[in-house]
């Protein structure tokens, strides 16, 4: 008679792994196990007292609501002179030394973080018209957020946008200063 002999050629990773599979399902059928028969024997053991065991109160200050940011990932270009002074959809006169934008769907008004994906630079931009006309890019910024945000040159960014609260703080910047009136 022959001996027939398999051998199986099977890296030592995968052998690794499954040793370490079965010690750690090893491990859990024991500790159930044994919690299963501690708790056999706390059970006989109060099998002749009652109970009433209430779920722990969690004060409604310690539960934090879970907080959902909308952000949006693509491409942004920038528009510049050839629109300067022109109405916004909002109706004030675009200026490319401001920091706005044009997005589709974002209500006027609406303050954005925009961060530049190559360079991680950000700038907070206010929504003032209504674009951009490529299907493939999802904001249109002014002259000097693209500056701010160093793709000027480029032309097209890949960008995250961040919609802010209102209130933020982060818009000081946005607001110019009066000048003072010459007399």
């Amino acid at each position: 008679m022959t001996k027939l002999t398999v051998r199986f050629r099977v890296p030592i990773r995968v052998v690794a792994f499954m040793t370490m599979v079965a010690l750690f399902v090893g491990a859990g059928v024991a500790h159930f196990a044994s919690v299963n028969a501690g708790s056999r024997q706390s059970q006989q053991d109060q099998s002749t007292s009652i109970v009433n065991v209430q779920p722990p109160v969690v004060p409604a200050s310690a539960e934090k609501p879970r907080k959902h940011y909308w952000y949006q990932l693509g491409k942004a270009s920038w528009y510049g002179s050839a629109f300067q002074g022109r109405t916004t959809a909002s109706g004030e006169d675009f200026d490319m030394n401001d920091l706005t934008a044009a997005h589709r769907s974002l209500p006027l008004g609406t303050l954005l973080r925009v961060t530049n994906l190559r360079n991680h630079r950000n700038v907070i931009v206010r929504v003032n018209d209504r674009g951009p006309v490529p299907e493939d890019r999802i904001i249109d910024l002014s002259y000097a957020a693209a500056q701010q945000l160093s793709f000027e040159t480029r032309g097209l960014a890949p960008v995250k946008l961040e919609v802010l609260p209102p209130s933020s703080a982060n818009v000081a910047h946005l607001v110019t200063p009066a000048l003072p009136v010459a007399r």
